[in-house]
């Protein structure tokens, strides 16, 4: 049995601690070193801002962005609204195309804490993920619903953090 044959399982990476999105780069980087191929599908990001974005190329990996230029804060507007299921739809055909061994769907936990994505579309998502890809979900937020469908879930807690001290995310580190 090869190594590819034993993918397929899920991941949650959530809560309200840093290191979601880089636990899941951390596997991205794992699986890129044993020859695997990863895409990343970014919900509520915008392209070219967060330092991933520009060492897709360079390792070997495709990102995917789908966000406008801005947090969203509050009530989300139609265009993050919109941009989310753009990313939805996008994750649909990468999940079920059986060509990724590694497919992260960064932040969409935190499109449906918004209630940008509708917890149902993500849970058929899952299940009709192909056999051999290895799914990864990050952000807050994530429903306890889709739990039950998940192999691996790990909350990230935060006990401390610099943002509490007046120190705002810095480039190379939170972005």
């Amino acid at each position: 049995m090869s190594w590819r044959e034993k993918l397929g399982l899920v991941h949650i990476y959530t809560g309200d601690g840093k290191g979601k999105t880089t636990a899941a780069l951390g596997l991205a980087l794992r699986m890129l070193g044993s020859g695997g191929r990863v895409i990343i599908i970014q919900f509520m990001k915008a392209p070219g801002v967060y330092g991933e974005y520009h060492m897709a190329e360079r390792c070997g990996f495709r990102i995917e962005s789908y966000g406008p230029p801005k947090f969203v804060h509050g009530r989300p507007e139609p265009d993050d609204i919109e941009a989310a299921k753009r990313a939805l739809e996008r994750a649909k055909e990468v999940v079920a195309s059986g060509e990724w061994d590694l497919v992260i769907l960064d932040e969409i936990c935190v499109a449906l804490g918004f209630g940008m994505l509708d917890v149902e579309e993500v849970e058929a998502l899952i299940t009709k993920k192909a056999s051999n890809t290895e799914l990864v979900l990050t952000g807050r937020y994530c429903p306890e619903e889709l739990f039950e469908l998940a192999d691996y879930v790990t909350e990230m807690r935060e006990i401390k953090h610099p943002y509490h001290r007046g120190i705002t995310a810095r480039k190379g580190v939170e972005y």
